[in-house]
């Protein structure tokens, strides 16, 4: 599998980046993003307001710049991290320093989920791809609620089947796919149903599309022109795309 190979030499500085960046976040006890924390996020939204209150009351709002590093492998994971605004890349690294993109968190969506039954370390990387507001629930108080809360548990579990479901769709293609095949798919997923013309914004950078797509960005460029010229797609700039032969595209 193709992957972005990051040089032992900049592996290391980038390694001392994020130790360093890994302290800068601020906690914010703003009362507007602290409700965001809560009353956004599928895994809350769906309480009463006094137990929203409630959770409120264990959570804590944390700001991140851009680039700045969440947590790291070999980290001790306790907290829960729930996205209010921006976004956060989850990855890893290979010990020769091959980065593979696991997901995308987005506002609504969570991390440092092991932390909930088990006091373990992270396996994974998080860092911030813009400024970036979240909150945390240590594991105990998180426990907690979820004893009291069932609801909270099956939104949780919920969101566990879906990614279960969507690692083995990655697997799969990438054992099965040619890498043209798992660009084209990739695209027909981005397109929301009620857009017309089919058009959308790449959801992240080239570099990334390629580490989670198990390939180089130089082959995602060379591909999308190659779609483009035979007519399944358009690229309007450098991020914004169309698709403009869907069943064309799926059977790529």
């Amino acid at each position: 599998m193709e992957t972005k190979n990051i040089h032992h030499h900049d592996y290391a500085h980038d390694h001392m980046d994020a130790h360093n960046n890994h302290h800068s976040h601020h906690h914010d006890h703003g009362t507007e993003a602290h409700n965001a924390c809560v009353s956004i996020v599928p895994i809350f939204n769906h309480l009463e307001k006094e137990q929203m209150d409630e959770i409120m009351e264990v959570t804590h709002s944390v700001t991140y710049k851009k680039g700045e590093v969440i947590y790291r492998a070999g980290d001790k994971s306790d907290s829960l991290y729930i996205v209010s605004e921006g976004k956060i890349r989850i990855y890893r690294l290979s010990e020769s320093g091959k980065e593979q993109l696991i997901r995308i968190l987005r506002p609504g969506d969570f991390t440092g989920e092991l932390a909930l039954f088990t006091g373990t370390i992270h396996e994974a990387y998080a860092e911030a791809m813009e400024e970036t507001s979240a909150c945390t629930v240590k594991r105990s108080d998180l426990q907690d609620l979820l004893v009291k809360y069932p609801s909270i548990s099956l939104k949780v579990l919920a969101e566990f089947s879906s990614r279960l479901e969507q690692s083995e769709k990655q697997t799969a293609s990438f054992a099965t796919e040619k890498v043209e095949t798992r660009i084209a798919h990739y695209l027909a997923e981005c397109i929301d149903d009620k857009s017309n013309p089919h058009e959308f914004m790449l959801s992240m950078s080239k570099k990334d599309l390629a580490s989670y797509l198990g390939t180089t960005p130089e082959t995602i460029s060379r591909k999308l022109y190659e779609l483009e010229d035979a007519g399944y797609i358009k690229q309007k700039t450098q991020k914004r795309i169309q698709v403009l032969d869907l069943e064309g595209l799926l059977l790529v």
